[in-house]
């Protein structure tokens, strides 16, 4: 069985850069550096802390409905990967 997952959904995966680790990430939602998310899919289950993000290259602090945003992650995610903020 799943773990229900609790939280907003905030946005979508769209692509991920394997060289770098960084997952970019088309927003539904509000997401500001501090949060913590998690990154569900098929094959993907991660949760983390929002330590950093960026919108073309340049660091931003917080992000908002419809920005594409690129951040670190741990591991593999895959484009249609649900992006939640975990309360």
């Amino acid at each position: 069985m799943s773990k229900e997952i609790k939280g907003k959904e905030v946005g979508e995966v769209f692509t991920y850069f394997a060289q770098v680790g960084v997952a970019g990430i088309k927003l539904s939602g509000t997401l500001k550096v501090g949060d913590k998310i998690r990154i569900k899919g098929l094959t993907t289950d991660i949760e983390m802390d929002l330590d950093s993000m960026q919108i073309q290259r340049e660091s931003v602090e917080e992000a908002k409905k419809g920005d594409e945003i690129g951040i670190k992650v741990s591991d593999k995610v895959r484009s249609g990967d649900k992006v939640y903020k975990v309360e």
